[in-house]
């Protein structure tokens, strides 16, 4: 029986971290974001209908979608960010499932589904456990600052328009607080694979 694992935090917690270091231990990671990005390729069906709701300008010079853009606009528009929600959120689930049961079939032991938006996108029966990387506010705010050359306002504006980080920790079956070194995360990580049983069979 393989273990299905929500991994997931908010904008610059670390979670992109802990998945790496799953990586590391060849754990199967099933990365959402990533898919996000393969469902919006030219020509695909999401692509298609996301150039007709919101039009050409959101394209680049080659056509393909630019990211950006599209954020400002559905960033400041909550009607505009359900729209492509209610676009991308399908195509994106389908792919994961195909994912998940490839790796199911090959009798991992563990199967990682690294989901950003967990919560907020009501994902949760998609998992039997769920695993947090959780920093402070201030940690959060800060790392995103220095990360993405945001403003104060513009970071905040990115952190608000998900669950409070607080809130995902206390609906999480276990939490990497991350707000101290590499080695700390890492030692966390460990004991809850250990905990899970999964952790003999994922450090090969």
């Amino acid at each position: 029986m393989s273990l299905i694992v929500g991994l997931t935090g908010s904008i610059a917690s670390g979670k992109s971290t802990v998945a790496n270091m799953m990586k590391e231990m060849s754990i199967p990671i099933v990365d959402a974001d990533n898919i996000a990005r393969d469902v919006v390729s030219i020509g695909e069906p999401a692509y298609l209908k996301i150039v007709d709701t919101f039009g050409n300008e959101i394209l680049q010079k080659d056509k393909t979608i630019d990211r950006a853009k599209l954020g400002s606009i559905i960033f400041q528009d909550e009607t505009k960010r359900k729209q492509l929600n209610e676009i991308v959120h399908p195509a994106v689930r389908s792919e994961m499932k195909r994912k998940q049961q490839m790796y199911v079939e090959k009798g991992e032991p563990l199967i990682v589904l690294d989901i950003p938006l967990l919560f907020e996108s009501k994902l949760t029966h998609f998992v039997e456990k769920i695993l947090v990387v959780y920093v402070d506010e201030q940690t959060q705010l800060d790392r995103l600052m220095k990360r993405n050359g945001f403003t104060k306002e513009e970071a905040l504006a990115r952190i608000n328009a998900q669950m409070p980080l607080k809130e995902k920790a206390e609906k999480a079956d276990e939490v990497i607080d991350n707000n101290g070194s590499l080695d700390e995360t890492k030692q966390q990580l460990m004991k809850i694979l250990d905990k899970w049983g999964v952790q003999s069979s994922t450090s090969r």
